[in-house]
């Protein structure tokens, strides 16, 4: 079968590979695979794996031989949760895989999805309604970890939020707070050209990173915001969260953020008594959710996707992405 593997720092070709081996588990035919910054991440070596690797974590596809249980059954189109968790350790056992001492991740501590074939438990395989297009569906993975960090905080109808970063996860985070009822929310971007697509998707404003602070500052009659989402992953950008956040505020630090240093406004952490929560990854209920949410129309999906490339056409479209920063969504079409 063909895969997209990465054999040292910086080197990714299409290969032919040998099919998975899946005894229990379901045969999965990947249809569509998204290009995720961690992906660009593993390839750079900014991420350390045992080459080679078959990269990839973003995906959905077809059931082609049911598991063991045969839930879900062949011809299923599922989306595929990309963590592995052993179900015996402490966090297992409370109700958190997502933080499982053992877990593992696709395309990066075990072979991905960018290939024909991935062998999946069926624990991991979400059922997708026929109403959900393959282009769309790709986008759920990325989806439920956004639904995941957003349980993790408290927002209230008449408050305003804040979206720091508005690439997918940014946008997805927007069209959230508003299915829960936040129609007071800033998009704050970088990208010009992103603020009528966010103006689009509901964001009562959107401005620039410089002009950030008049705009919250205004809306919120000098108040701050109650909620700031933290969508990059910078030291920068949260120490601009905290600046913008009111007394008693909360920060959802979402962006991966890998720096080791930098400067923040600690004092402001406590004078303003602000909350600071981080989220990793999402739980299988939190899939369910996403799926749930697009099926019933909640989230406008389409708008955030870039490119679609062919698989072989994969080292391109990792490129591409590690050439332009500020594109959306950037697909393979496997199947």
């Amino acid at each position: 079968m063909r895969a997209v593997v990465a054999t040292a720092p910086g080197v990714a070709s299409v290969q032919d590979v040998s099919e998975p081996e899946h005894r229990s588990d379901a045969l999965v035919a990947v249809t569509r695979a998204g290009v995720c910054g961690t992906d660009l991440k593993v390839l750079a070596g900014a991420v350390p794996v045992t080459y080679p690797r078959i990269l990839g974590h973003e995906l959905i596809g077809t059931v082609v031989k049911a598991g063991v249980l045969g839930l879900p059954s062949e011809g299923s189109r599922v989306l595929v949760d990309p963590a592995f968790w052993c179900g015996h350790c402490h966090h297992c056992r409370i109700g958190r895989p997502n933080l499982c001492a053992n877990g593992t991740l696709m395309g990066r501590d075990v072979d991905g999805g960018f290939a024909d074939l991935v062998a999946v438990e069926e624990r991991r395989l979400h059922v997708l309604p026929e109403g959900i297009a393959d282009d769309e569906a790709v986008l759920l993975q990325v989806l439920g970890t956004c639904v995941h960090a957003q349980t993790l905080v408290e927002v209230f109808p008449g408050g305003t939020a804040v979206v720091l970063g508005l690439g997918v996860s940014g946008l997805l985070h927007l069209q959230l707070l508003l299915a829960r009822g936040i129609d007071r929310t800033i998009g704050v971007t970088g990208s010009a050209w992103k603020r009528p697509l966010a103006s689009d998707l509901g964001a009562a404003e959107v401005s620039l990173a410089e002009e950030a602070r008049g705009v919250v500052a205004d809306m919120t009659r000098g108040r701050g915001a109650d909620l700031v989402v933290e969508a990059v992953g910078s030291v920068k950008t949260l120490a601009l969260a905290i600046d913008l956040s009111a007394f008693g505020g909360t920060i959802l630090s979402f962006g991966v953020n890998t720096s080791t240093k930098g400067e923040l406004p600690f004092y402001d952490l406590y004078f303003k008594e602000l909350r600071v929560v981080n989220s990793r990854a999402a739980l299988p209920g939190d899939y369910s959710r996403a799926v749930g949410l697009v099926a019933a129309g909640k989230l406008n999906l389409r708008p955030l996707l870039a490119k679609t490339y062919p698989l072989l056409e994969a080292p391109a479209a990792l490129e591409a992405c590690a050439r332009d920063s500020s594109l959306l969504k950037v697909t393979l079409n496997v199947g």
